[in-house]
């Protein structure tokens, strides 16, 4: 009985816990299905919610199915009142301005905002187009009916600065057009100009191309050092490299031709000109833009002396026949520099004048001293302080120049390329009220905005730096400050520049001149030397590297090369300067042998 008893006492306990576990168990079981009956009602509400909202959605829809055979309706009434009231240029109907349109349906724009009020009205924004005041237009988009203009933007120009501002402005959703009266530099008829301007027709690209070929007779006489036993002598196929080159440009128009369509660029093959701050006269009929932009370049400049009119400038060098076996080129700058390496590599007897002392102003003197003499040591004759005072042409039809200091110098060409001047005459800039400076340049501020507050310039026009990456960027912060809301402006510190002369020069940042009158007593560190090609060729060619150093930060203010490939190399050297690098960081780096360019990082003695 006590074993019992004893047992009995030990079970009871065990039975009350498994009771109150179990009453437990109730409980959690019972909070837990209130929170599902919870979970479960609102997502029952949650799916009225849903079905209210597609209800909402469908009803919407179907306000817009309304709206949209409403506007169809009106549509077809505004085109057949167009088809019978419209002149030609006549600025098309719109929601926003036709009277007869606002009084038929004066809140349509009012109930579309409502219904969508997400989608912007405003020209392009969905890549949709629209019918244009000039016959025959193509790609124009939607009016942003603000201004009752024909156009949000009207360029007149199609180079560098005119396309991609107007490319950029599109793709914002303006409606834009663009003029250029060039038909292309494919054709010593085109104009000397089209699409892309100067640089893709007259200038940047077939320059380099010329360059690139004219370098083949230093190669065919260097080979033979690398074991080629092959003649360099022989017949230049002018013709034929000609047609290449002309038919790469025109390749070249067509792709800017269809870029601008591609992103809705009206393109108009015709002359224009400023009619007044709203107005641009187009091929002898007239449109209206909210905005215009003059972007029409530079033209060659040749003065006025007996027997100027014997010369031929750039445009006409790119188009010329045969290489002339007697060249003059008169100008120090960079087509000067660079044409008189095309034809002396391309077999001319070169004669190079400048009146001034020193060639390439404004670059760093010793840049300008080495290519003097690399040249000199090829065989062009450079003379300076030396100018033409006339031209008489000879029975056999070449030239005879007559210097200033009276020898004469016989040539098949006299090529003048002593600068460039803004292409403004005849636009209609004095009767817009639009001002220009003494050299027909237009007058701008620091957002390109001219004396008439509607018309905007940028690029050679307006004769700050003439480079065609400098139009590029002058022109896309222009269309972002007008149409894409990202007022900026364009920064002119420490552009990278190239002269495609034999050696390149590369530059970016100061001049030694320039950072010793901003500086003081700067760091200077150079280096001449035979670069390793030329170890086997044994020319006398050299390669001049410098870096222009500030004497207590230490920050590199300028770099500067004449070498091969200087071109390429000092697109990164303007990195650095951008980004601020020091002396230290260029002598942290480790280089990259064996390359010339490893100079740049491994010189450590100051001169």
């Amino acid at each position: 009985p006590q074993g019992n008893m004893l047992s009995s006492r030990c079970r009871l306990p065990h039975g009350r816990s498994n009771l109150g576990l179990v009453l437990g168990f109730m409980a959690i079981s019972s909070i837990r299905a209130a929170a599902v009956a919870s979970r479960i009602g609102m997502e029952e509400r949650q799916c009225e919610s849903v079905q209210d909202c597609l209800r909402s959605c469908t009803k919407r829809l179907g306000d817009i199915r309304q709206l949209h055979s409403k506007l169809t309706v009106q549509t077809r009434e505004l085109l057949s009142e167009r088809a019978r009231s419209q002149t030609a240029f006549a600025a098309p109907p719109s929601i926003h301005s036709s009277p007869s349109l606002a009084a038929k349906h004066p809140n349509m724009l009012s109930a579309a905002r409502s219904i969508i009020p997400s989608i912007h009205l405003r020209g392009g924004s969905a890549g949709r187009t629209a019918s244009s005041p000039l016959t025959g237009a193509k790609g124009a988009r939607m009016m942003s009916g603000e201004h009752g203009y024909d156009y949000d933007y009207f360029v007149i120009g199609g180079g560098s600065g005119g396309v991609r501002s107007s490319r950029i402005a599109a793709g914002h959703g303006a409606k834009v057009a663009l003029a250029e009266e060039a038909k292309g530099g494919s054709t010593p008829d085109g104009g000397f100009s089209g699409l892309g301007g100067t640089c893709v027709n007259v200038g940047c690209v077939p320059k380099k191309l010329m360059v690139y070929g004219a370098h083949f007779s230093h190669d065919l006489e260097d080979m033979r050092a690398y074991g080629w036993n092959m003649k360099p002598e022989g017949d230049v196929d002018w013709t034929s490299f000609m047609e290449k080159k002309n038919n790469e440009i025109a390749r070249l128009n067509g792709i800017y031709e269809r870029m601008l369509g591609n992103a809705g660029v009206e393109v108009i093959q015709a002359r224009a000109k400023l009619v007044d701050a709203h107005t641009v006269d187009v091929g002898g009929k007239k449109v209206t833009a909210d905005k215009i932009l003059v972007a029409v370049g530079g033209w060659p400049y040749t003065p006025e002396f007996p027997g100027s009119e014997h010369v031929i400038t750039s445009n006409e060098a790119f188009f010329l026949p045969t290489p002339p076996k007697r060249a003059i080129v008169v100008g120090g700058g960079y087509i000067a520099v660079e044409f008189a390496n095309i034809f002396h590599g391309y077999g001319s007897k070169v004669t190079q004048l400048y009146r001034g002392e020193k060639w390439l102003r404004g670059f760093d003197g010793d840049v300008r001293d080495h290519l003097t003499q690399e040249y000199k040591e090829q065989g062009i004759d450079v003379r300076f302080k030396a100018n033409i005072a006339k031209i008489e042409k000879n029975d056999d039809g070449s030239l005879k120049a007559t210097l200033e200091d009276g020898s004469t110098l016989d040539a098949d060409v006299v090529m003048y390329a002593t600068g460039r001047v803004p292409k403004t005459k005849d636009l209609g800039l004095e009767e817009a009220g639009v001002e220009t400076d003494g050299n027909g340049a237009i007058v701008v501020n620091e957002a390109f905005e001219t004396s008439v507050p509607s018309i905007f310039a940028v690029g050679d026009v307006i004769n700050r730096i003439q480079l065609t990456p400098v139009a590029l960027a002058e022109g896309h912060c222009l269309a972002d400050t007008l149409f894409g809301g990202k007022p900026r402006k364009t920064d002119y510190t420490d552009i990278p520049t190239a002269v495609f002369s034999h050696p390149n020069i590369g530059t970016v940042g100061l001049t030694e001149e320039e950072a010793r009158a901003k500086h003081g007593d700067v760091h200077i560190y150079r280096t001449s030397f035979r670069a390793m090609k030329h170890t086997l060729t044994k020319r006398d060619e050299k390669t001049l590297m410098k870096l222009i150093v500030h004497p207590t930060t230490s920050v590199v203010l300028g770099v500067h090369m004449c070498g091969d490939a200087a071109g390429e190399i000092i697109q990164f050297a303007g990195i650095c300067l951008k980004a601020g690098a020091t002396k230290e960081h260029f002598d942290s780096t480790i280089g990259v042998h064996p390359t010339s360019a490893e100079e740049f990082v491994t010189m450590r003695s100051r001169v």
